[in-house]
Order: structure tokens, then C-alpha cells, then sequence
């Protein structure tokens, strides 16, 4: 049995539309550890067609790697709060509007209406971040981010530091075991990584 056996694991996946695939492999890896995975999706992935795929292909493949239909309106998520159906909550990939929004109290998406769940029942929510502005005007927030009880980071990196020198990336790859740090109310370390 994989070290998320048994556990019921939100993930919730917001619009950096470039490392879905990468994402959804990690989620299938996830669940074949014996995890359920409830995907929560946000309006972006729902709604705008990309260079990397159209909503309707993005919702087939993570039905697929999630085993089930992702949740997209707030309605649908809000239970998590009162039911206590989810023992962490991963957002990943994690933009950087995302984070803004998190680190402000705002709630005006399915991913984040779970991340307000999550805080009210002190649980984990860990965080694949995403972004080009990370070490830029975000910076802030994910400084308010870091020192958050209950919220937990998959290690990050500079993924092109000469060409997008604020820039930051989670090591999706590392997922799962961040999610199993997070259920013992750790951090993985290191937190800072190499690309």
C-alpha cells in the first residue's frame, strides 16, 4: 500500500494550462498509491480554450487521472467545510493569481472555496505554485503564504532564471510525498530546490 492509502486528497487545479499534463500524470501516480482524489477545477480550465487543449479535453484527462468528474462552481465545494470530507487539499498547479487571491482571503473560485474550507476545519492545504512573478510583485504573498499555519509548499524552484528571473515552479514530482508531510504537520524540506 502507497503511503496515501485511505486518504482523501482535494486537487484542485487552476489555469497554468502548460504543466496540466505533467500535473495529471503526478495525480494518476497519486491515486495509484491508493489515495481518492476529489478534482476541483477552476473557471479558467472550464471555460478557455488554449494552445494546449480545449476545456472538454482538459476535463476528460483529469476524469481520467482523478477516476471521477472534477468540481467546478463554489456550490459544489462548499460542503468540504461543514462535512470534513478532505484530509489535505493540494492546489497544483497553483498561479500566481491564485496565490494572490489565497493569501488575501478571497474567494471567488472553487479551489479557493476549498482552501477556505480546509483553514476552517485546520487542515492542510499544500500548494504547487506556478508562476512568472513569484520573486516579483507576488512575492508578498507567498512571503504571507509561507508562514501560514496549515499551509504547506511542494518544492519550488527557478525554472529559467536567466529568461524569467522571478519566476517560480513546484517540483510536481514531489506531490504526493509534500501532501504525506503536510497530513504530519511538516514541510518538506528542502523547500528551495535546483531546476
Amino acid at each position: 500500500m502507497g503511503a496515501l492509502h485511505g486518504i482523501t486528497l482535494g486537487w484542485a487545479i487552476c489555469g497554468s494550462h502548460h504543466t496540466l499534463r505533467q500535473v495529471l500524470s503526478v495525480m494518476a501516480a497519486v491515486r495509484n498509491e491508493g489515495a481518492e482524489i476529489i478534482p476541483v477545477v477552476s473557471q479558467t480550465l472550464t471555460t478557455t480554450p488554449t494552445r494546449h487543449g480545449t476545456p472538454e479535453a482538459w476535463r476528460e484527462s483529469i476524469e481520467r487521472a482523478a477516476g471521477r468528474p472534477p468540481l467546478t462552481t463554489i456550490p459544489e465545494v462548499e460542503p468540504f467545510g461543514p462535512d470534513r470530507s478532505l484530509d489535505a487539499l493540494l492546489i497544483a498547479p497553483c498561479t500566481g493569481n491564485t496565490l494572490a487571491k489565497f493569501a488575501a482571503a478571497v474567494t471567488d473560485s472553487a479551489p479557493l472555496m476549498a482552501a477556505k474550507a480546509q483553514l476552517r476545519n485546520d487542515r492542510p492545504v499544500v500548494l504547487g505554485i506556478t508562476t512568472n512573478d513569484a520573486l516579483g510583485l507576488n512575492a508578498r504573498n507567498l512571503a504571507t503564504l509561507l508562514v501560514c499555519r496549515n499551509v504547506y509548499f511542494v518544492p519550488f524552484g527557478q525554472d529559467s532564471p536567466h529568461a524569467k528571473p522571478r519566476s517560480l515552479v513546484a517540483h510536481f514530482e514531489l506531490c504526493g510525498e509534500t501532501v504525506t508531510a503536510a497530513l504530519e504537520g511538516r514541510q518538506l524540506q528542502p523547500l528551495l530546490r535546483g531546476w
